[in-house]
Parts: structure tokens; sequence; C-alpha cells
């Protein structure tokens, strides 16, 4: 093989790369729009639930645990999603986010 055709074989291996790399970066974006959809679409049907389940019983008798909303809240936050009002729902990237740690934290 002469040296022209390495170069060539080498450079179009490096386009090849090049797209692959974007492949790579639209599929990571659609993973994380996919992520946040699915978070948000649990988070309405936990809701739901509460809904019928507080319906279905009858008024008078106990209500639904005050420590169940925050217990989903914490759990949303350390499986790596916002549970602050500022980005609520998309997923955090850079470790902790202290608008939803002092949310967490906060005493009552």
């Amino acid at each position: 093989m002469d040296k022209q055709a390495v170069f060539a074989q080498v450079a179009h291996l490096e386009e090849r790369i090049g797209e692959l790399y974007g492949e790579l970066g639209s599929l990571k974006k659609k993973i994380i729009e996919l992520l946040e959809e699915n978070s948000k679409l649990q988070i309405e049907n936990e809701n739901l639930r509460n809904r019928m389940n507080r319906k279905s019983s009858k008024q008078g008798e106990g209500s639904v645990q005050m420590g169940e909303g925050f217990d989903a809240l914490a759990r949303l936050y350390h499986e790596g999603f916002h549970v602050c009002n500022a980005q609520y729902g998309s997923l955090r990237t850079q470790g902790g986010c202290m608008f939803c740690l002092s949310f967490l934290y906060k005493e009552v």
C-alpha cells in the first residue's frame, strides 16, 4: 500500500469517527429527554393514584401520610433528578444542587 492510500484511509476513518461522535451526542440528548419525561410521568402517575385513593376512601377517615410526598421527592433526587422549583424534573448532571438540598433539608 502506498502512502496516499493509507492517508486516504485514515482521513476516511477520521470522518467516520466524527459522524459517530455526532450520533452519540444526539443519542445522549435523546436519552436525557426520555429520562426527564419518564420522571415527569412517574410523578404524574403517583399524583393520580393518590387522587384516586383519596376519592375512593371515605371522607373523615385518615388522609395521605404527610411524609409520602417528601419521600418521593427525596427518592427522585437520589435517582439524579432536580426537585427544586428552578429546574424541577430535569436531570442533574453536575453533582448536588444547592437549591434541591436546601429544599430537602429545610426545617418544617
